[in-house]
């Protein structure tokens, strides 16, 4: 309940932000705003420079001076707004942020406000109401406008008909009555000021003290300033509470920037926003809000008698989910909130194949992050909220498209650890295998299906080429993973060790990686073109080199390390003497590294037999014997060295170096000129 209460107490900033950037954030939008640029500047001359401006205006006639104070007054106005809106989306945002308990506080205090308002407009109603009725009613006896039948002699008289009459000012007076008390309650109870004995009794009768005065028969002059003088007691309260708390509220605002410093200062950024991000429930309280948002607008959609009486035809119901949808995104706040719901079906997706594949990855269950980012990023990309509601509810549709083939690779992050380990394991549980070779199926079908539509009933577009080249590298991946899960399973039915495998393996991966790696680059154009030619945008642009930065140059900047690593390694490997049938014969032992059967082998310097194949591996981490830690390959050394000689041979030859300092205290020059001898 408390998480609830903290999760509801959020919801109202958001709100309030979400209105004011509804409205354009104060600024004048469509037909309304009459002095548009393109009206500027044809009304006022922008050639007219500072020194003319004096001359000019004194042949200005009576209308334009008064057409130009217009559009001035205009301007400042629209200024105002624009700075008064901005103030609201910060302070909304700084309560917001509020600790629970100054949340609780700052709502006890808007509520004592309201009630003070609620309770002064409604006084003022009633007071209307009587005056108006004794008016009328002294009028049409001629008696005057001071004379006349109270609500208290119909109360002593036990009039109950005229008293409980719902269009008489009788039983307006005593339901005002009844609500000021309740009013009253509730204030004695929220308000913040201080609890004198004296003002807690006195706030009832102040409340109350208008309807007090309508029973009785005073002046309509008394009536009339009646609700004045009744709101000034509780109206102090308020203020006497504002002035007193604006210590406290800089003391709060100054103590959260001071712990956020700390914290980030301390632990780091991703830290501090992890630690608000808990703390604030943001994606229950984006949820929540969104929600609310929604049921509002269909409320509102229902409420048309035409639309509730056609609620159970399809295209009814089409055509509301469509005005959700679009009516769903039209402002930051709603594209956040809108968001977090695609983040929690995402999370539940992933959770569905992980329960399919009878798999529990904590690092799988950040699929709803990363598809918050991934749909967030394309709605501010694409300028989703600026659009007109008929293409924003195309381009929410292709935004949904990318988000899904995204998901697919998501979905192949998860199962192609899981066929790695189920081939290399040699698990014979095959009811796993069957799973996992069925979430591939699926993985495989569906984008191709997907294809076929697009194609079928779309044109060729920039979108449309996207999407393919997710989907098909998605297949391209997923067909990688299989042909090297099927030679893992072939592997572990052989006798004998396969030494092509790793060849094998390598050359369907740099395959993968290779179409990986192309399609990079053409989505990199393709984007390329968006920008230029159709929607360009600074968040487009930024995402371009990031793309660029991580996809296409990281990338071939790990595939040519892992190119000059496999390279050297068979250099190195290739350097060493292979082991003859005799020698193995007489070793009769196997790889030190992988245990298997040695028909073929490297002999190294150190006159150690092991499989080429796991030499190489090897070599990929270090260029030490695993048994003896000696250098594996031979080394130019000397006084005199060649320039071509290569930074490994450096390295060998400075730690043979600090191993003979180590025993015999041999200066580096000695053991250059020979002294490794001893």
């Amino acid at each position: 309940m408390l998480v609830l209460v903290d999760v509801l107490l959020r919801v109202p900033p958001l709100f309030i932000m979400d209105e004011l950037l509804r409205i354009g954030i104060g600024l004048p939008q469509g037909d309304s705003n009459r002095y548009n640029s393109s009206s500027e500047i044809h009304d006022v001359d922008a050639s007219i420079t500072e020194e003319e401006v004096i001359p000019t205006i004194s042949v200005f006639s009576d209308s334009e001076v008064q057409h130009h104070a217009q559009f001035y007054k205009v301007v400042v106005v629209t200024v105002l707004k624009y700075i008064l809106s901005y103030l609201g989306i910060i302070t909304a945002l700084c309560v917001f942020l509020l600790w629970t308990k100054h949340l609780v506080i700052v709502y006890l205090y808007l509520i004592s406000v309201g009630i003070v308002f609620v309770s002064y407009w409604t006084n003022v109603s009633t007071m209307k109401t009587v005056i108006t009725a004794i008016t009328v009613n002294d009028t049409a006896s001629g008696v005057g406008t001071e004379a006349y039948t109270s609500i208290l002699e119909d109360l002593l008289s036990l009039n109950l008909g005229r008293l409980l009459d719902p269009s008489g000012y009788g039983f307006i007076v005593i339901q005002n009555y009844a609500l000021q008390c309740l009013l009253a309650f509730i204030f004695n109870y929220v308000h913040l000021g201080p609890r004198y004995p004296l003002v807690q009794k006195l706030l009832p009768v102040s409340f109350m003290a208008p309807s007090i005065l309508a029973i009785l028969p005073f002046p309509t002059s008394i009536l009339h300033h009646a609700p004045v003088f009744a709101a000034l007691l509780p109206l102090a309260l308020v203020k006497f509470v504002l002035w007193c708390s604006a210590l406290t509220m800089v003391q709060t605002v100054s103590g959260g920037y001071q712990h956020a410093r700390n914290l980030l200062r301390n632990f780091g950024l991703s830290t501090l926003v992890e630690t608000e991000w808990m703390r604030l429930n943001v994606p229950t309280v984006l949820r929540t809000f969104w929600l609310l948002r929604v049921m509002e607008h269909v409320a509102s959609l229902l409420s048309n008698q035409q639309t509730h009486l056609n609620l159970l035809a399809f295209t009814t119901m089409l055509s509301i989910v469509k005005s959700v949808l679009v009516h769903g995104c039209e402002t930051l706040t709603a594209v956040l909130g809108m968001t977090s719901i695609v983040s929690y079906i995402c999370h539940y997706i992933g959770c569905f194949f992980q329960w399919i594949l009878l798999t529990e990855d904590y690092d799988d269950k950040s699929i709803g992050t990363v598809s918050a980012i991934l749909f967030y990023i394309l709605a501010l990309q694409t300028g989703l909220t600026g659009l007109d509601p008929e293409k924003r509810f195309v381009r929410l549709c292709r935004n949904f498209c990318l988000l899904f083939t995204a998901l697919l690779h998501f979905v192949h992050n998860i199962v192609n650890p899981l066929l790695m380990s189920l081939s290399a394991s040699h698990n014979p549980s095959l009811h796993r295998h069957v799973r996992a070779l069925a979430v591939c199926s699926f993985l495989i079908l569906f984008p191709m299906s997907l294809l076929v539509y697009l194609w079928s009933h779309h044109a060729t577009s920039t979108w449309l080429l996207a999407v393919s080249a997710f989907s098909i590298e998605v297949i391209v991946k997923v067909v990688v993973s299989l042909m090297i899960y099927s030679l893992f399973l072939v592997d572990a039915y052989r006798s004998s060790f396969w030494e092509k495998l790793d060849d094998y393996v390598y050359y369907i991966r740099a395959f993968g990686n290779t179409v990986e790696f192309c399609f990079g680059i053409f989505l990199f154009f393709n984007g390329a073109w968006i920008l230029i030619f159709e929607s360009g945008g600074t968040i487009r642009a930024i995402m371009m080199c990031v793309h660029a930065y991580f996809n296409i140059w990281c990338e071939a900047r790990a595939g040519w390390s892992v190119f000059m690593k496999r390279r050297t390694a068979v250099n190195k490997i290739n350097s060493l003497p292979e082991a003859s049938a005799e020698q193995l014969h007489r070793l009769d032992d196997v790889c030190a590294i992988c245990y298997q059967e040695m028909k073929n082998a490297k002999i190294t310097r150190c006159n150690h037999f092991f499989h080429g194949v796991c030499l190489r591996k090897w070599l990929y981490v270090q260029d030490r014997c695993p048994l003896c830690h000696d250098i594996l390959y031979k080394v130019e050394t000397g006084a005199t060295k060649d320039s071509s000689s290569s930074d490994d041979a450096t390295d060998s030859t400075m730690a043979d170096f600090c191993h003979m300092v180590i025993w015999y205290d041999i200066d580096y020059e000695t053991y250059l000129s020979g002294g490794q001898s001893i």
